[in-house]
């Protein structure tokens, strides 16, 4: 048990509240044509980065806790590292490390997984998002439970296969289909296997909603998995060809829901006394088609036939709702993040932003716990979004989170909020460059009206990012730097999120040499900023905490 009670530090605090500000996807890359925050007009940003201490941060790879520093960051292992004050081995490393010591087909809940489809003679489903993005799951994961399932015995296996361009490029799923098809047919060569894809879809448009924003994405999943409902096709890369013919501009990530035919019946409806596996291992875009398959009072939309079935996920996905009930891998412990810190010792917080984000700022915050730690100290504001493409609307809410950001803090009531501009990472999947940068200068314009109520509160900012993505829109040759183009010269959008840094910088217009922003430093991650926001709150840092980005002189 950590001793989270706070001594007072050398720093007396200001008089109005330290706000860490999160410009989700706003990253420092190198300036180009397709870096959407070098291109678009930003004064707010461009004078608060010259006119005031600031410093690059990591938030990719090891720096928030996945497995090396290929691995870009994400939102999830940012807001944790933010919130959380250090860094914890992340799912998609606990993932690893549990397949490569065999740790996972050791446990109860495999054991008890391939028992029951094997007593019963059931298929195993396995339902995920299929690419090497390493953000929400592994392709190399999945073939691995493939494998175990073929040399376990398991006659039939069927994938639900989950199309990405999001976190790898745009049009990128045929090379996944067909590694995953290349491993099927191995499979299929021991004499009764029956191992193929039964159904998918676009990750944006099928299964993969988070927070509520769009139950439909959810209910077209469960149909298309479930139910066996969909278009019909007699495999997964012919419905990739059909859907290309169609909308050959199309990112992988919005391409409607499949199904899979043989002789006019779909291939793998998910039926009473099978097995399903969730394989991604990020929770935010997993819970609800967990609760889908798992609650019995179930009323976002009408499921039809509901069938009785093993379900597990990689992870437990929310360990205070306890989602999914059964889990193949457990997930960091993360105790004493900076919110259960403030409300142990009662210093009241606020945490705010629209829909897409509401969860980063405070379930991913507070360490992937769900809920608040006090009731009487915290308030959580939520601003519902859009059910629009967010390239249409790239301004999406950031002048509403700035709102009712400002209007509660003028009460007097906080001492620390937080809040999340998600705009430069959610228009910048969309591969927009133009949407991009409108993002960006939307931001910029909102964030100058907020700055300008801290400074009249006589408070502290911190702006930051939880990691890149709008800092690089097109895909670019290593070797050259340039652009890539398509066969008819056009440049290739990207829309993943990058492994550029992300600016840190310290807003004190009551600054009077107090103390000073440490140096650049390359080892210094997303995980120092809790410790920053303690001591200029006039606190020590807990310990354990990795250090502040501030010196007292």
């Amino acid at each position: 048990m950590h001793d989270l009670r706070l001594r007072r530090g050398p720093f007396p605090k200001r008089p109005g509240p330290v706000v860490v500000v999160v410009l989700d996807g706003i990253g420092w890359g190198p300036a180009g044509e397709g870096n959407a925050v070098h291109v678009a007009r930003k004064p707010t940003l461009e004078w608060l980065w010259s006119q005031h201490p600031t410093i690059p941060l990591r938030a990719h790879g090891t720096a928030v806790g996945l497995p090396s520093d290929e691995d870009m960051g994400n939102s999830e292992v940012g807001h944790n590292a933010l919130g959380a004050g250090r860094v914890f081995d992340q799912g998609a490393k606990l993932v690893d490390a549990a397949l490569a010591s065999g740790r996972l087909f050791q446990g109860h809940v495999w054991k008890e997984l391939v028992g029951h489809c094997r007593a019963r003679e059931t298929p195993l489903h396995f339902i995920g998002l299929l690419s090497d993005g390493n953000v929400h799951s592994h392709i190399a994961q999945l073939i691995a439970l493939l494998r175990q399932c073929r040399a376990e015995g398991l006659r039939r296996v069927r994938v639900h296969a989950l199309l990405d361009g999001r976190d790898v490029p745009p049009q990128s799923a045929e090379q996944y289909l067909e590694q995953l098809e290349g491993v099927l047919a191995e499979l299929n060569q021991t004499p009764g296997a029956d191992y193929c894809i039964a159904s998918g879809g676009g990750r944006m448009r099928v299964t993969m909603d988070r927070y509520g924003a769009d139950w439909r994405i959810v209910e077209r999943g469960w149909r298309a998995h479930v139910l066996g409902e969909g278009r019909a096709f007699p495999d997964a890369r012919a419905a990739l060809a059909s859907f290309r013919a169609e909308e050959p501009e199309t990112s992988d990530q919005f391409l409607g829901e499949f199904v899979v035919t043989r002789e006019g019946r779909p291939v793998g409806p998910i039926e009473d006394g099978h097995g399903v596996v969730l394989f991604n291992f990020r929770g935010d875009r997993a819970i609800q088609i967990s609760n889908a398959f798992e609650e019995e009072h179930f009323s976002a939309f009408d499921r039809g036939r509901v069938p009785k079935v093993f379900y597990a996920g990689m992870m437990q996905y929310d360990g205070d709702l306890n989602v999914p009930a059964k889990y193949l891998v457990s997930p960091p412990v993360m105790e004493a993040t900076l919110g259960e810190c403030l409300a142990t010792n009662g210093i009241t917080q606020l945490a705010c932003s629209e829909t897409q984000k509401f969860g980063h700022v405070t379930y991913f915050w507070n360490g992937n716990r769900s809920g608040k730690f006090d009731d009487a100290t915290e308030e959580y504001l939520e601003v519902p979004s859009d059910r629009v493409g967010f390239d249409e609307r790239p301004w999406m809410k950031a002048a509403e989170i700035t709102d009712v950001t400002l209007q509660a803090l003028r009460t007097g009531r906080y001492a620390f909020a937080r809040l999340n501009y998600p705009n430069g990472d959610m228009v910048g999947h969309t591969g927009s460059l133009r949407a991009a940068t409108m993002a960006v200068e939307a931001v910029d314009l909102c964030l100058g009206r907020l700055l300008h109520g801290i400074k009249e509160l006589g408070g502290i900012a911190l702006v930051t990012a939880d990691h890149g993505n709008a800092d690089e829109m097109l895909q670019l040759d290593r070797k050259t730097g340039a652009p890539k183009r398509d066969a008819h010269g056009h440049p290739v959008p990207r829309t993943s999120h990058t492994l550029n840094p992300v600016p840190f910088t310290v807003y004190d217009p009551l600054f009077a040499g107090e103390y000073a922003v440490k140096a650049p430093d390359t080892r210094a991650g997303l995980s120092h900023v809790a410790a920053t926001a303690l001591w200029l709150l006039g606190y020590e840092p807990l310990e354990g905490y990795d250090s502040p980005l501030v010196l007292a002189r």
